[in-house]
């Protein structure tokens, strides 16, 4: 099974992503938990590259490059681990393309599904958990955080761009409605992490 968390920064998405984790090994499953973009040495390279604010990236050298770290992930991790009966969590995946550079930086979208497209080499998500909340909570959540680290490059692109990527999330939401779960993303990450469970449940009982 390969389960994808989506939001935006400050969502609480790998909190629930480890919470679930956590839950699932209880169950003696096998699980591999991963990033995007990440998890493999050239991911985790473009992944210095993207989030750097040293850098100045156009959107379409942005959204190659979030792709050609994906389709390297999906050739030497996410694969392989589905062939091996693994249950795989992923913090992001190819929805946060559609939403950030698709939605986001207003990118052509016919381009962003074919680009993506080629990168996942067809391999989706069986369920995707998108946390909701609004830039403005989301921004309070980090900023009050532990160890709180100055913002990247991405988390620097303002309010007006991340209200568009949660719309973009949304509209996926509609579009795919048996993969894509809305998670309401204000509560405490207790109620959150048993909606959650309770979705994974009847997916792992369903024959």
């Amino acid at each position: 099974m390969f389960i994808s968390f989506e939001g935006i920064d400050g969502s609480g998405k790998s909190t629930q992503l480890n919470l679930l984790r956590e839950w699932l090994e209880q169950l003696g499953r096998n699980v591999i938990t991963i990033r995007e973009p990440g998890a493999t040495l050239l991911s985790e390279s473009i992944r210095e590259i993207l989030l750097s604010t040293k850098q100045s990236i156009t959107p379409t050298a942005e959204l190659l490059l979030f792709s050609a770290a994906r389709t390297q992930l999906v050739e030497r991790v996410i694969e392989p681990a589905l062939t091996a009966g693994s249950i795989i969590l992923c913090d992001r995946y190819v929805d946060s393309t559609t939403a950030y550079q698709g939605f986001g930086r207003g990118l052509n979208m016919d381009q962003v599904a074919e680009i993506s497209r080629i990168a996942t080499r067809g391999v989706m998500p069986e369920l995707t958990f998108f946390i909701d909340v609004r830039y403005e909570q989301a921004q309070q959540r980090m900023q009050f955080a532990e160890g709180a680290a100055e913002p990247d490059r991405m988390e620097r692109a303002g309010g007006e761009f991340f209200n568009r990527v949660r719309d973009g999330y949304l509209a996926i939401a509609e579009a795919e409605p048996k993969r894509f779960v809305v998670i309401d993303g204000y509560r405490d990450r207790d109620a959150i992490h048993r909606d959650i469970l309770s979705v994974v449940e009847k997916r792992l009982q369903a024959p």
